[in-house]
């Protein structure tokens, strides 16, 4: 029985030096290797010399593209009798897009048919003028008349088929509204049965080619130095926030808004797909290469802990180092670094954190 007590204290005491040993040793004297599993996870990037790039993020929105928007306002007075096509839809150039029935267009077919029945006439009568010119009944005098009443008619009925060809000439008593362009209707402002008059000043229908939009951002006046046409821009949407759309200011309004202080700067964008939609918010981002090169690093790469910056160098799975990094400056892509890299050296771009947290245990 003593002999088994004794037993018993010596591996208790055996185990208390073990932990204390544990307990004491130093987290650096801990060899530490990537397993495989996370060793197929990670992604890794190379230390290396880079052009500063400054970015400036812009707030804006996506508009039609002003070029390519045509606006349909009634040319008759009227009643709407048919809409045949709603907002947002497609459009084909030449689809009829309403029918107003308009006294108008009832007084313009009457005026033809009145050109044409005095075309008729004054034909007849140069005819018949002619004749008696000939046989020195009638006066030349006479003769001339008839002759310019017959340029008058004419000129009568090339108006008046100017008129209904402008109208549409479809219907006496219809007018009926095209597409002028194919594209969206991206504003209907009229329904079936509402009076329309042609002096009204509103429009009746919008079609823009959302094919191509731009993007108005506000530039801050502390900012206004940096910016210049044909300069590349990022654009990002809410609605997309993980597709980049790419494109250039193409125009810089060198006009402040005196509410906001802020300057306007257009960005045209390619949108053949059709996912960029007027009145949606836009981040912009630019980036602005300087004149400086410095050690970059990827941004992602970085790890902030105890008020200082680090990054994990990698040698191979068995061999990574946590360094500690002075940064001078930082953009969405790269830190650029002052000390504590090297080029050429490799480091740990994801999952960083799970590495950096099994070595400093």
């Amino acid at each position: 029985m003593k002999r088994y007590f004794f037993f018993i204290l010596s591996v208790s005491l055996l185990l208390a030096c073990s932990h204390k040993k544990d307990a004491d040793t130093p987290a650096t004297a801990v060899k530490f290797c990537i397993p495989d599993s996370l060793m197929n996870q990670l992604a890794f990037d190379t230390v290396a010399l880079r052009p500063v790039s400054r970015e400036l993020k812009l707030n804006g929105k996506i508009t039609f593209d002003q070029d390519k928007v045509v606006r349909i306002y009634p040319l008759v007075s009227g009643l709407v009798v048919d809409v045949k096509t709603t907002l947002g839809a497609h459009v084909e150039k030449g689809q009829v897009l309403a029918i107003i029935r308009s006294s108008e267009m009832a007084g313009a077919e009457n005026d033809q048919v009145t050109a044409r029945s005095n075309l008729a006439v004054a034909e007849k009568n140069l005819a018949a003028s002619a004749d008696l010119y000939k046989s020195g009944i009638l006066s030349e005098k006479e003769y001339t008349a008839a002759q310019k009443e017959l340029e008058k008619a004419k000129s009568e009925m090339q108006r008046s088929s100017t008129v209904l060809s402008i109208y549409g000439n479809e219907n006496q008593s219809d007018y009926v509204v095209k597409a002028p362009i194919s594209g969206f209707i991206v504003e209907k402002l009229v329904n079936t049965n509402m009076q329309i008059r042609a002096d009204n000043s509103t429009n009746l229908f919008t079609i823009s080619d959302l094919g191509n939009v731009w993007v108005v951002a506000n530039i801050y006046e502390s900012d206004i130095a940096g910016i210049k046409e044909n300069e590349k821009a990022e654009v990002t949407t809410l609605a997309y926030p993980e597709r980049v759309f790419s494109g250039k200011i193409d125009r810089v309004y060198n006009v402040l808004d005196p509410d906001t202080k802020t300057m306007k700067v257009q960005i045209n964008l390619g949108n053949h797909d059709f996912q960029l939609k007027p009145e949606m918010f836009a981040n912009v981002l630019l980036h602005q290469p300087t004149q400086q090169t410095m050690l970059a690093v990827p941004a992602n790469s970085v790890i902030f802990d105890r008020n200082q910056y680090w990054v994990l160098v990698y040698k191979d799975k068995c061999k990574v180092e946590s360094r500690k990094v002075e940064i001078v400056s930082s953009n969405s892509r790269y830190s650029y670094v002052r000390s504590g890299v090297q080029p050429g050296e490799r480091v740990i771009v994801n999952r960083q954190l799970l590495i950096y947290s099994a070595l400093n245990q």
